[in-house]
């Protein structure tokens, strides 16, 4: 990185240089890598800060410091907004922080410590930032470091195998967006969630297995397996559903799975799915829980129609409104216990709901403040693994 930065030719010769240091650096090696652009541009220090994996803080890939609370920082708040922040350190330096992310998928923050900032240091920061979301979503995927950063306690085993097959936790563009959690975070047996999004659909599923163990796991692999295998052939919902049904049937038969699978088309705001046993949806328009508006008669669960039953698999229908959301939700979230040793509930959680998404934020926050809201009631306890997967669409025009 030699260029002059007061040479035009500077900003298209960083970006050259940066994309292939980048390509080819290790994991552990970015901090480094950010740094010696910190002294190109003439800035003091740039820092790079990673979510763990229940978003409460803001860990840093360089050793040393402390991690910052992602509900009462300015870096925190920079995350939660997907916005920049500045504030100011001491002694005449500056700190402004910029969010990373990669596509709709929140990674984490950058701290740019600095005594002189203008448009183009600014800019060339911003940019920086999106080489580095790139770096860091395309090496965490193999990293151990990157994983042991993001985790503050140890990970169960079922948990681990779980985990592995799971996509990232938000997807989406400007028009529409999927995001999911799942708690407990390092104790999860049997529940997971899946998307992918094409150009014109956005496939969701949320899947639920039997027990709490390493077998409840497998079970939910091989159905993740049989949903992406079908999905990735072009099978509609009904041929989805079977792939999953034969495939449990015939290699965990004592096993079964309950979930809902959905289909969103983009342009027209249709959404379809089919619920195999599971909660029914909810959809949330304008602040509000429209209740019953997703309530259908569900079907058996999955593994069970292989072999009890020849009956097809019925696809329900609705045309969303824009702005609307679909959560997507297991059975966990409802049966946590509260202070008295009662059920958290239908309506208390409904009011979550209504609480959490009131303040307009973007889709993934409210789901983080959701999730948090349950767990961290007074006396809350998970009795088994809760997953809440949140479905956004606005076309465009609106």
């Amino acid at each position: 990185m030699e260029a002059d930065a007061a040479d035009p030719q500077f900003g298209e010769q960083f970006l050259e240089d940066m994309l292939a240091q980048a390509h080819e650096a290790t994991p552990m090696d970015i901090p480094v890598l950010a740094n010696r652009c910190a002294e190109a541009f003439g800035i003091d220090e740039i820092l790079i800060y990673l979510t763990d994996l229940q978003q409460r803080w803001l860990v840093p890939l360089t050793d040393g410091l402390p991690p910052l609370d992602v509900d009462a920082s300015p870096a925190g708040w920079c995350y939660r907004t997907v916005s920049p922040r500045m504030e100011e350190s001491g002694n005449g330096v500056l700190c402004v922080w910029l969010p990373v992310v990669d596509g709709a998928e929140r990674l984490g923050v950058l701290g740019v410590r600095t005594r002189s900032l203008d448009a183009v240091r600014l800019r060339r920061c911003r940019t920086l930032a999106g080489i580095l979301a790139m770096a860091i979503a395309s090496k965490r995927a193999y990293s151990d470091s990157f994983a042991r950063r993001a985790r503050t306690e140890p990970m169960q085993l079922p948990a681990e195998m779980l985990r592995a097959y799971l996509p990232p936790r938000t997807i989406g563009n400007a028009h529409v967006v999927s995001t999911a959690v799942l708690e407990p975070a390092y104790e999860i047996g049997g529940d997971a969630f899946d998307h992918s999004l094409t150009q014109s659909t956005l496939h969701a599923a949320i899947l639920d297995a039997m027990g709490h163990d390493l077998a409840s796991g497998l079970t939910t692999s091989v159905a993740l397996a049989g949903c992406r295998n079908a999905r990735r052939a072009g099978a509609g919902l009904p041929d989805l559903v079977e792939t999953i049904d034969q495939a449990l049937a015939q290699w965990l038969p004592d096993q079964y799975c309950t979930g809902i699978l959905t289909q969103l088309d983009l342009a027209s705001g249709v959404l379809w799915w089919c619920n195999c046993g599971h909660p029914p949806p909810l959809l949330i328009r304008a602040g509000h829980v429209l209740e019953g508006a997703l309530e259908r008669q569900a079907q058996p669960p999955m593994g069970l129609p292989a072999r009890f039953s020849d009956e097809a698999r019925t696809v329900h229908e609705i045309a969303l409104e824009p702005g609307d959301r679909v959560l997507l939700y297991t059975d966990g979230v409802t049966e946590s216990r509260t202070a008295g040793g009662g059920e958290f509930g239908m309506d208390r959680f409904a009011n979550s709901i209504i609480r959490a998404t009131a303040a307009g934020e973007l889709a993934a926050e409210a789901l983080r403040r959701l999730i948090h809201s349950i767990l961290d009631g007074e006396g809350s306890d998970l009795r088994d693994d809760a997953t809440l997967l949140l479905i956004g669409w606005s076309p465009p025009g609106t």
